[in-house]
């Protein structure tokens, strides 16, 4: 499957200048057509939302973006979501990770939750359960992080 870049943006940063307090969603995933919908959805559920091709793209941005929270999808070429997740976990990064994925199985649903992620989710995902995962995820309790496993 090829991947369709956006136009990167004019600046450095990818937040609209809004609210202060309007949570930063970040999202990386190689389709467009994915991409695009996602920040739609998030946009219109409140939340800022930048979109990122690949998970280079979105490591290279993480000092000037500081988001409160990804949706990550595993599939993608050059740097996969597992090998993010690694490079996130080596930076101590405290923001969690929602996955989105085409291809779930038990063993990657296994191992993106020993890698840490607040919830595992299969596409097509129902927009409710979504926005869900996301509020659970951006909870301040622990107990709240788990629950969409």
């Amino acid at each position: 499957m090829s991947a369709v870049s956006e136009p990167l943006p004019t600046s450095t940063s990818r937040w609209p200048l809004k609210d202060e307090y309007q949570k930063r969603i970040a999202v990386v995933d190689d389709v467009l057509a994915v991409r695009t919908g996602l920040k739609r959805l998030l946009r219109s559920a409140g939340f800022e939302a930048a979109a990122y091709p690949s998970g280079d793209e979105f490591l290279n941005s993480l000092e000037a973006i500081h988001p409160d929270c990804l949706i990550l999808d595993l599939r993608m070429p050059d740097r996969d979501g597992f090998e993010v997740l690694a490079r996130l976990a080596e930076l101590d990064s405290d923001f969690p990770v929602v996955v989105l994925t085409s291809y779930p199985s038990p063993d990657v649903r296994r191992k993106a939750i020993e890698a840490g992620v607040s919830a595992f989710l299969e596409k097509p995902v129902d927009r409710s359960v979504l926005l869900g995962a996301i509020e659970l995820a951006l909870a301040p309790s622990e107990s709240n992080r788990h629950a969409h496993q």
